[in-house]
């Protein structure tokens, strides 16, 4: 044994880890065991503390071992030779990807509540973890790093096995590891004590560390304007009244909007979604409202066949439009929807209802086939934006767009598959969306 505990592991790391201090610097955990060894280095450097949020794509009939990881801002890394080697095939891979999605999105929500990630632009970012085994999520980690504007990358693992730095390939600048050991089976055989930290240890972790940085360089999103923001009368959580629920969402409103874009996320993703955010942020830059909200409650969207219940799906959308119809300041403005996914059908089904008042709808990755025949009845344009490597979804939004009736269009992104992962694709979807909806909601 080499660690009494993740404590012990993260101020011995932290001794290594001086040559930091006094740097712009953002140390971030992965949880969850990453994180009380990060907070043990947070406090040593005197430096923030924030979760790089990845999940590991375990082999479905052996989740102890990775075939791959993904994470923020669309983030994935796959492991050929595990997945080759373990005879995984696309639909396993798609499957233990899509609910680790689903955990990643909750673990964002249940983490950092309506606070943004950390400040990365320009700055040392210093990614911490309790040990590395096949380098996946590690890996992603620096990704997301990376995509967020980090100008250094350094990773610090307590253990790693002895080729651990090759396995990086580069994506991190400088690797910091105090054990390397050539006989290497598992992170948890060099530690004494290395029972699973909770979500309470993470929380807990996490605001200690912003107490002693009550001044942190990232603000939270109620209240008062952020940087990001500046135009915004208001930015704030919702909470809309449905049928047997009420549910929670985020309205944001930049000064003088024409009209509201609300979001229906697919595959049990909520409000939090990070590509759908991402998406959201383009469209209140270019001066359009957004609701994001989730259509299930969180014990509703345990209950897998409520995730692909179209027509409940399209009832919280359509309620959730009446009330925003009823506030004060959105009666009167045009509203749009936004659907990825299996959300993609819920707002086309929406969109066909008699009283539908909506003026534009536009998918992404969607699936409108499972709006069936409500497809005809749809008379908002409708933009179907599909990734040019999505060859299944592409086949099936072709087959929708010759049954709508209503001025439509299909783009495609060139290089991009289902999640549009793909350095500058979300980018695109953005840009299309904002096009999109400028023209029809103004």
């Amino acid at each position: 044994m080499y660690f009494t505990d993740r404590t012990d592991a993260g101020r011995r790391l932290a001794a290594r880890l001086h040559h930091l201090k006094g740097q712009d610097l953002v140390v971030v955990g992965l949880p969850r065991g990453g994180v009380p060894v990060a907070a043990q280095i947070a406090e040593s450097l005197g430096a923030p503390l924030d979760v790089c949020l990845v999940r590991k794509l375990g082999v479905p009939f052996q989740p102890e071992l990775a075939m791959g990881a993904i994470g923020e801002e669309g983030v994935r890394v796959v492991n050929e030779p595990v997945v080759r080697g373990m005879g995984v095939t696309d639909r396993d891979l798609a499957a233990v990807e899509e609910h680790e999605r689903g955990v990643l999105e909750q673990h964002a929500g249940r983490y950092r509540g309506e606070r943004q990630p950390a400040r990365y632009e320009g700055r040392t970012v210093l990614v911490v973890d309790d040990g590395l085994a096949t380098g996946s999520t590690a890996l992603a980690a620096c990704r997301i790093a990376r995509a967020r504007g980090a100008s250094r990358i350094v990773l610090a693992v307590p253990v790693a096995p002895h080729d651990w730095s090759a396995r990086l390939g580069g994506e991190a600048d400088e690797g910091v590891c105090l054990h390397t050991p050539r006989e290497f089976h598992a992170i948890g055989e060099f530690y004494a004590d290395f029972g699973q930290t909770s979500d309470e240890e993470v929380i807990a972790c996490l605001d200690h560390n912003r107490a002693a940085h009550a001044t942190s360089d990232t603000p939270p999103t109620t209240g008062g304007a952020s940087p990001e923001h500046d135009s915004l009368p208001y930015d704030r959580s919702v909470r809309i009244p449905a049928e047997g629920a009420a549910l929670d969402g985020r309205l944001t409103m930049p000064r003088g909007a024409p009209g509201v874009v609300l979001f229906a996320h697919g595959s049990g993703s909520g409000r939090k979604s990070p590509r759908n955010r991402f998406v959201a942020t383009g469209l209140n830059r270019a001066g359009l409202g957004t609701l994001l909200f989730d259509l299930l409650t969180e014990a509703e969207a345990v209950n897998r066949d409520n995730v692909f219940d179209t027509a409940l799906l399209a009832r919280r959308l359509t309620q959730a439009t009446e009330w925003l119809r009823e506030q004060p300041d959105t009666q009167g403005m045009e509203f749009g929807y936004f659907g990825a996914s299996t959300g993609a059908a819920a707002a086309l089904w929406a969109a066909a209802e008699p009283a539908a008042d909506v003026t534009a709808v536009v998918s992404r990755g969607g699936r409108p086939d499972l709006a069936g025949p409500r497809l005809p009845e749809v008379k908002a344009p409708t933009l179907l934006i599909v990734g040019g490597r999505d060859h299944l979804v592409l086949d099936l939004n072709r087959q929708a767009a010759a049954r709508l009736s209503c001025e439509h269009q299909l783009a495609t992104v060139p290089g991009a598959t289902h999640l549009f992962e793909e350095p500058g694709t979300l980018e695109s979807v953005t840009e299309l969306a904002t096009d999109w909806f400028s023209r029809n909601l103004a």
